[in-house]
């Protein structure tokens, strides 16, 4: 019987994924911040809840530890995360900092602490959770993007590394998704981008930009990922995803950049001749 860790498993996606698992055969070690109000999870067998807050990392080390010895883990999924929207000046430093914290070094710690773990017995996968926004972007959320983006830039590089230990690694990058995840989005709105914002918004509802896949189909491409045993390092997941990464890699990203920017109403600042 297989095992998968799994971080960010109180809500959406992380719960969507540990119960999928689970159904599969798969004995889950879910972990969330307060494991003590989860009411459902708790419930499975074969199922071990623990305590981990991403951003505490001595508490990564202590549960990442205990993990191991309950026994052989298989799978790392590093789901926790959570937004950060509006434009950069309205995003304050401490905003700016937490935003990484959690969604790039919080993957770091908790992938620092498995390698030696993997590299010993030459086999193991890291999955994590980027975003669609870590393979295009999106206006009024560019330190949310950039995260995202420093997990794909990550994940390509470290491939090389850990390849020669057995040790894959790859990326699930969801588009929209029916989950929770709004709750925890934090947002600092700046009048001067108005309307940027609400010509963003409209592309979220007509589908142009984003569409909303329930937590559960984005689930089936983690637990594909984890077997399908190909050497794939991003899987674009939702209909929104795999239709605008294909659409980035087609035009290529200064034309896709372009039609966005004409999308959005917005002039280029380039198009006049600086002397």
């Amino acid at each position: 019987m297989k095992t998968i860790f799994i971080t960010g498993a109180s809500t959406g996606l992380g719960k969507s994924t540990a119960k999928l698992f689970h159904a599969n055969g798969w004995k889950v070690i879910a972990t969330m911040r307060r494991p003590e109000k989860e009411t459902e999870l708790n419930q499975l067998e074969n199922m071990t809840l623990l305590p981990l807050d991403i951003t505490n990392t001595e508490q990564i080390s202590e549960i990442v530890k205990e993990a191991i010895n309950l026994g052989d883990i298989d799978v790392v999924f590093n789901n926790a995360g959570y937004g950060l929207i509006g434009p950069v000046e309205s995003n304050t430093k401490e905003q700016i900092r937490a935003q990484f914290e959690t969604n790039f070094f919080g993957t770091v710690w908790v992938i620092q602490e498995f390698i030696p773990y993997f590299r010993k017995k030459q086999a193991g996968l890291f999955i994590n959770t980027t975003s669609l926004c870590g393979l295009t972007s999106n206006p009024q959320s560019a330190i949310y993007n950039a995260s995202k983006w420093a997990l794909q830039g990550l994940a390509e590089s470290m491939s090389y590394d850990l390849a020669q230990f057995g040790i894959g690694i790859k990326n699930v990058a969801p588009g929209g998704i029916k989950t929770d995840f709004t709750k925890a989005m934090q947002v600092s709105g700046d009048e001067a981008y108005e309307v940027t914002m609400a010509k963003m918004m409209e592309g979220f509802k007509d589908g142009t930009l984003m569409e909303f896949t329930e937590a559960d189909v984005i689930a089936e491409v983690v637990y594909r990922a984890s077997t399908d045993g190909e050497d794939q390092l991003t899987y674009p997941a939702g209909n929104d995803a795999v239709r605008l990464y294909a659409k980035r890699l087609a035009q290529g990203p200064e034309a896709y950049r372009k039609d966005l920017t004409a999308y959005l109403n917005l002039k280029s600042p380039f198009n006049s001749v600086i002397v």
